[in-house]
């Protein structure tokens, strides 16, 4: 990986606060795509008939996918400074994403606040260009 330790370990700092909550955070983070990139819902057909926030927060499936989401994530993260590891994880999840449910990479790309560090941002940044490698690789 291209970020500095400093950075790695400022990335898992901004992380951990995200991830002690990662169902309700990981929820919240889905709605937000849902909400503000309407046609991702598409690739959840079990999640279709949730139109509101509220039904949204409330159902267990997307409880379950976004704890899901947050813990790959979390993986990756702890992996930050072990390249061999961090790719064991990306690759395998990229080749899923792109050869069985289709996902769209530009739908992995997620806007960061203004409470968000640099560095986490950098590092996400890195997840996704490995996800993006894998897409290419795979075709």
């Amino acid at each position: 990986m291209s970020s500095t330790e400093a950075e790695v370990q400022s990335a898992r700092g901004v992380w951990e606060k995200m991830y002690v909550d990662a169902e309700d955070n990981g929820t919240a983070v889905l709605i937000r795509m849902f909400t503000d990139h309407p046609n991702t819902k598409t690739y959840f057909t079990h999640f279709k008939g949730m139109d509101s926030t509220k039904e949204m927060k409330q159902s267990d499936q997307v409880g379950g996918h976004s704890k899901m989401v947050f813990t790959a994530i979390n993986n990756m993260v702890q992996h930050l400074d072990n390249s061999k590891a961090f790719l064991g994880i990306v690759n395998p999840l990229g080749k899923t994403h792109v050869t069985q449910l289709k996902i769209d990479p530009k739908n992995f790309r997620e806007k960061f606040g203004r409470d968000c560090k640099a560095s986490f941002e950098k590092v996400a940044n890195e997840i996704f260009t490995h996800l993006n490698n894998v897409y290419k690789e795979v075709g």
